[in-house]
């Protein structure tokens, strides 16, 4: 089964124009079929509060009204989207950027809750698979952006973790499929302010241990969720680390390797 490769930028490189150039370059290296996922949260709070409308997050999500779903959209399917494409290509990577509404790509519905009005934010229903193969086997790398649809003409904000996941599973009846996470972090660090710390591989029963303990940051848990929901659903690997050292986390010499064994 050929390899893909489903990689999710954190927020925090994409607003480093260095380390974005750091890891654009190794993204572009890399040999094979590849899927690169991004957010680009800072910038659109940024651009919100310049054009005077004030960002509500809960637990890390985004709540997003009719005003905040027009800015993140200019964001995350213009600007960030465009400026990856347009670097990529400086780096002989050819790519096409797209969100979820393009070819159909993330079909997905209102997010329903029974406390919290989220707004615009979309759970995914539907990968379209066909169109997204169709693209890499044209030797094209695709760029994503975290925009979804409703398929009755609504966009919807989808989380950018969650997008990246969902295209993972999906895709790992055709291909052999390694999700990374990559961000500003050295991986899952058992000492959150020390990068030299990071456990270098979990599977279950060590997560229970580390969960139980307490060990690990809060804030971390939601991937490591993600990621043994991932390989539950067929997704061959997951790996969490820094951005810029790309091509060592796919060698497993730096990062953290989540197994389901």
């Amino acid at each position: 089964m050929e390899q893909l490769f489903v990689i999710k930028i954190g927020g925090n490189i994409i607003d480093e124009d260095a380390k974005l150039e750091s890891f654009l370059r190794e993204f572009a290296s890399l040999k094979g079929k590849k899927i690169l996922v991004h957010g680009g949260g800072k910038l659109a709070t940024k651009l919100a509060d310049q054009l005077g409308y004030p960002q509500k997050l809960i637990g890390g999500r985004r709540i997003t009204d009719s005003d905040t779903l027009r800015i993140v959209t200019m964001v995350y399917a213009g600007y960030v989207n465009k400026n990856i494409v347009a670097k990529l290509q400086a780096k002989g990577c050819n790519s096409i950027g797209i969100s979820g509404a393009d070819g159909n790509a993330l079909e997905a519905h209102k997010r329903i809750h029974s406390e919290i009005d989220y707004g615009f934010v979309g759970d995914i229903d539907q990968v379209n698979t066909s169109f997204l193969k169709g693209l890499l086997d044209q030797q094209i790398a695709i760029v994503l952006a975290p925009i979804t649809h409703d398929g009755n003409g609504q966009l919807l904000n989808t989380n950018a973790d969650t997008v990246a996941q969902e295209i993972a599973k999906a895709l790992s009846k055709t291909y052999e499929v390694r999700l990374i996470y990559s961000f500003e972090k050295s991986g899952v660090l058992l000492n959150v302010n020390d990068e030299q710390s990071v456990i270098r591989q979990i599977n279950p029963s060590s997560f229970g241990k580390l969960k139980q303990e307490q060990a690990i940051f809060a804030g971390m848990l939601p991937k490591l969720e993600n990621a043994f929901t991932a390989l539950n659903n067929g997704v061959k690997k997951v790996i969490i680390g820094r951005a810029e050292e790309l091509q060592k986390l796919i060698d497993g010499t730096a990062g953290t390797t989540i197994v389901n064994e």
